[in-house]
Order: structure tokens, then C-alpha cells, then sequence
């Protein structure tokens, strides 16, 4: 996040994510998730200047598709955050998931693009295969343990540069491991935070860094109706909305998902993946 709110942002030591066991019998896919269901070689961007991981953080107002641009589509991304030293926390009952959260996201056949950690899909690794088995969602890297890759950066630890490129593979690998499928080369830097470094460095990583254009202000937030009107007051066309799904430090982004999406609808917003929001670039 280059340009952030305090109230945006999560901090290590309470970040957490998303989960839930897809419905028994599945339900036939809706139109909205098979129409928006990530191609089979997602979009990316081309590498920058000596070989710079690329940044996209909206659907761009002019250039691309003609029409497209000024489409009214949003793309919802929610973080799956956890980390490493959050395994005794969890042991004891401390919940890093969010089950009804995604119920609701399937009952409202909301697209979404969940930024998971591999610590995460560890941890859940039922809820990740769950997740990234459903056409309606894709799943992106967040690091392995949403350690930063720029400092500082809300007191998070930070990787050292010559670990960065692994530690976005060992996330991969921990996210495949536990039977995602639907896995898209997106990666989220931890905390927003990134510096030219982390970009030279993440090169070899061959991902396309997402960040955002609208700060839902879920972290630690209590009040769902304060939450839901920092989005509706944020989105506009091609907007990327930053939100988090945790029982323990994002209680109130479920209900205000159920606010957000009908809302949205009614202004002619149609929601979207992040794959989808990237396919109309310039």
C-alpha cells in the first residue's frame, strides 16, 4: 500500500483470513461466477524497466477495450492473512478464518479474488482447497507470512531481499499443496508496503503485483455501516477494493459485505476478479 489510512491496514500480529467448506452437494455454478471465472493463463503485466515486478492497482479510465474502461465493474479482494508465530493462537481457539464470509460471498454470487498467505492455507488447509477449487473465487499470493518487503511498514518483520523471491514461492507451494487450483500469479506485498528494492528483487518471481484503489477500512473495525459506506463512497468504475476476512480482527466485513454488494448493484456495478478488472489494461 503506498498511500494509506492507518485504519486500513493490518498489522502481523493480527492479520488474519477467509475460509469455508464448499457447499455439500455443490450448487451448479451462477452465471455471474462462470462468466467472470479465471481464464486458464490470467492476465499479467509486462515486467518494467530492468525487469521490475509490475504494480497494478485499478482497471485504467482511458485506453484498452473500447468501452470497457468506463465499465462499471469493482473487483472485491479479500486477505487470508496469518502468520508464522499465530500458530499457537489459533491452537488455543483464536479463529484466522471466516466461513460465513465466503457463504455469504456464494450466496450473493460475488466474484472475488482472495490474497491468501501459504502460513494460511497451512492452517486451513480444507477452507484453501475449498476456496480455490470454487469457479467463483481465485486465489493470490500474500506472502508466506506476511513478513514486509519494505520497511518499515506497521511494525511488521521484514524479509531480507534475497529471501523475497522464495518466500513468494514457498507461499505457491503451501496454497498448491493444501489443492488449490484456481491460482492466479498475483501477489499482494504485506502491509501495501513495497520500494524499488522489493520490485527489482520479485522479478524472478514472474508475478503481478495487485494493490488498490479503495481502502475498506475493515481492519479492527466494529461498525459494519462504517465500513460498507468507506466502500460506496470509494468505488467508481474499475475500482480494486482492499478488505479483510477474519473473525478475531475484521468481525464486521461480513455484514458489510451484505450491505456493499445489493448497494452496488442497484448502481449498475457488475463484480469481478481481479483477472477480469486486469484484462482491460492499456
Amino acid at each position: 500500500m503506498t498511500t494509506l489510512t492507518v485504519a486500513g491496514v493490518l498489522t502481523g500480529a493480527t492479520l488474519a483470513g477467509c475460509g469455508g467448506p464448499a457447499p455439500a452437494p455443490a450448487p451448479p455454478p451462477a452465471p455471474a461466477a462462470s462468466a467472470s471465472a479465471a481464464p486458464e493463463k490470467p492476465p499479467t503485466m509486462a515486467p518494467g524497466p530492468a525487469g521490475r515486478t509490475p504494480v497494478f492497482e485499478r482497471r485504467p479510465t482511458g485506453g484498452g477495450a473500447a468501452g470497457r474502461s468506463a465499465e462499471k465493474v469493482v473487483a472485491l479482494t479479500f486477505d487470508a492473512d496469518m502468520t508464522a508465530d499465530q500458530g499457537p493462537r489459533a491452537a488455543s481457539g483464536e479463529r484466522f478464518d471466516n466461513p460465513e464470509l465466503v457463504a455469504s460471498l456464494r450466496r450473493l454470487k460475488v466474484p472475488s479474488t482472495v490474497f491468501m498467505t501459504g502460513r494460511w492455507a497451512e492452517e486451513y488447509p480444507a477452507q484453501a482447497k475449498a476456496i480455490g477449487t470454487d469457479p467463483l473465487f481465485e486465489i493470490a499470493n500474500h506472502s508466506y507470512s506476511h513478513y514486509a518487503f519494505s520497511a518499515p511498514c506497521y511494525g511488521l518483520p521484514v524479509v531480507e531481499k534475497a529471501a523475497m523471491t522464495r518466500d513468494v514461492e514457498r507461499a505457491f507451494t503451501a496454497i498448491r499443496k493444501a489443492g488449490a487450483r484456481n491460482v492466479v500469479p498475483y501477489f499482494r506485498f504485506p502491509g501495501g508496503c513495497y520500494d524499488d528494492t522489493a520490485l527489482r528483487a520479485l522479478g524472478p518471481a514472474n508475478v503481478t503485483a495487485v494493490q488498490w484503489d479503495v481502502v475498506s477500512g475493515d481492519a479492527f473495525a466494529t461498525d459494519a455501516d462504517a465500513v460498507a459506506e468507506q466502500v460506496l463512497d470509494g468505488v467508481r468504475p474499475g475500482s480494486l477494493v482492499v478488505m479483510h476476512c477474519t473473525r478475531s480482527a475484521a468481525p464486521a466485513t461480513e455484514a458489510a459485505v451484505r450491505r456493499i454488494v445489493p448497494e452496488l448493484r442497484e448502481r449498475g456495478y457488475r463484480f469481478v476478479k481481479v483477472s477480469e478488472l486486469m484484462e482491460d489494461r492499456p
